[in-house]
């Protein structure tokens, strides 16, 4: 099979799919790997290094996806990237199609096997390729929220450790999933104080027991949501629900008794946001003052930190990969349940119930849809 990665073109994204040794795996399995010029120079890795790896090196981006048969990326395909789709091409990418109905359309009608890293999911529930990019974003949130709470961005000018005699500051964090927790202990590390909800106790007693008791876990319901909230000097949004749009835990009228110059940072963005009042950011204008509380919402947050995102992506996603090179589509989903979980489109049909559901229609079960 030819293993196509092209350059990521969404704005800011510095990240790259594959690192020369996934490139080398491929390889040693037989397959072929196409990459364009310059797409891991945002994050380090030069040209010659996929080359030394194995790699072919092309020009343009026409030459990489016309020549694949499986195209791995970072992010969903841009409208420059649209001409490129065409039926029988298999897209293995971060897609959060639930939020993002142009892109959906347009795989379902050019009838492209679509895989989303973000949708791939383990029997205990956990997701695997969404893991690294949680972990980075979660110990990210408190490093932009921090910078958030400064004067000079119209927070509150709170040092969230505090100082001698002065009270840190309040951090309230929606979600004890990987992000939530990453960001909890860093946090806690930085000497604030601490809330997190989560409608999981398990996933509170985890938070409870790793962090010795030191942060304030709650059941997440609408009274301690909105009670956390309005006390809080940063809240952090980091709720998921795996495909499917992010619930609106923060209403235009809670933000509004929220402190003035308080910060939200808020990761479910991706997925259409946890707050009413969220809209994608960029890294180039990462911020918005709404309701007098200052909005971190950047979309790709970690593409902040591209060499360290690039390799944790590489670590989780090869194995997966290499599957769907090694067996094709049917015989790859067929044999791995949380592989099958990640596809969202086949042949012109949703297949998965989170983004069938986003856009009022029904999914076509796996089974029936690789049989037709």
């Amino acid at each position: 099979m030819i293993i196509g990665v092209p350059k990521e073109i969404k704005e800011e994204e510095n990240r790259v799919a594959i690192t020369p040794t996934g490139v080398a795996a491929f390889v040693a399995h037989g397959h072929r790997v196409t990459i364009q010029k310059g797409a891991g120079s945002g994050s380090g890795i030069l040209d010659r290094s996929y080359e030394g790896a194995g790699g072919t090196i092309v020009d343009s981006p026409a030459e990489v996806w016309q020549q694949a048969d499986l195209v791995m990326k970072v992010k969903e395909p841009q409208r420059s990237e649209f001409q490129f789709l065409h039926e029988g091409l298999i897209l293995f990418t971060y897609l959060h199609l639930a939020a993002i109905e142009e892109v959906t359309r347009l795989l379902l009608e050019k009838k492209v096997t679509a895989i989303a890293y973000e949708t791939i999911q383990l029997d205990d529930g956990s997701l695997p390729l969404l893991t690294p990019m949680s972990e980075v974003a979660g110990r990210l949130e408190l490093q932009v929220g921090a910078w958030c709470l400064q004067g000079e961005n119209g927070g509150r000018g709170i040092l969230l450790g505090g100082a001698s005699g002065v009270r840190p500051g309040k951090v309230v964090i929606l979600g004890a999933g990987i992000a939530g927790s990453n960001a909890c202990r860093v946090a806690e590390g930085m000497g604030a104080y601490v809330s997190i909800l989560d409608v999981n106790p398990s996933k509170l007693r985890y938070v409870h027991d790793i962090l010795g008791g030191h942060v304030t876990t709650l059941m997440s319901n609408r009274a301690n949501v909105e009670e956390e909230v309005v006390d809080a000097d940063l809240v952090i949004g980091s709720v998921l629900i795996p495909g499917a749009k992010a619930p609106k835990l923060i209403s235009r009228a809670l933000v509004k008794l929220m402190k003035p110059g308080a910060a939200l940072v808020d990761i479910s963005i991706d997925q259409g946001g946890c707050a009413e009042t969220s809209r994608p950011t960029t890294h180039h204008q990462p911020i918005y003052i709404e309701e007098e509380v200052v909005h971190y919402c950047v979309a790709n947050m970690p593409a902040i930190v591209p060499y360290t995102s690039t390799y944790a992506l590489t670590n989780a996603t090869l194995s997966y990969g290499l599957a769907l090179a090694d067996k094709g589509i049917p015989r790859a989903l067929q044999e791995d349940h949380a592989l099958a979980k990640g596809l969202n489109t086949y042949r012109g049909k949703i297949t998965h119930e989170g983004v069938a559901a986003a856009f009022g229609q029904k999914a076509t079960p796996l089974t029936e849809a690789v049989a037709a």
